[in-house]
């Protein structure tokens, strides 16, 4: 049975869409763009968008009763795969070294409401 997450604590979907779903113990999250859910707005830069997606990950995996660590795959899709060095730096800092998720990373013609990067991931609860 699949069971739907939602929390107030990163943006609401901007469509037809959950922001998570759980089923047999995987979490696996809709794309999420750098909306600051307090302001609707973006952060301005590669880095903080970065910083404010992954954030909005991190409280999405929270409400799912999990965490960063617990990540197994994440895809993140870049405007501009010149952005790629600057992502990664912030990228890093959200997860364990040694326990690192697997990874996709592909650059796009255009993200929703023109984002410079948006992140999805899998996660064990």
């Amino acid at each position: 049975m699949k069971t739907v997450i939602s929390t107030s604590q990163a943006p609401a979907a901007i469509g037809p869409y959950a922001q998570a779903v759980e089923h047999n113990g995987l979490i696996i999250t809709s794309g999420q763009l750098p909306i600051d859910p307090a302001t609707g707005a973006f952060p301005e830069g590669i880095q903080a968008q970065t910083r404010q997606s992954l954030t909005n990950v991190k409280a999405i995996l929270t409400e799912a009763g999990t965490d960063m660590d617990h990540v197994l795959k994440t895809t993140v899709f870049l405007s501009d795969m010149n952005n790629f060095g600057a992502m990664n730096e912030v990228y890093a800092t959200f997860f364990t070294e040694g326990s690192y998720p697997s990874r996709s990373a592909v650059e796009v013609a255009r993200l929703p409401k023109d984002a410079l990067v948006e992140i999805e991931v899998i996660a064990a609860k």
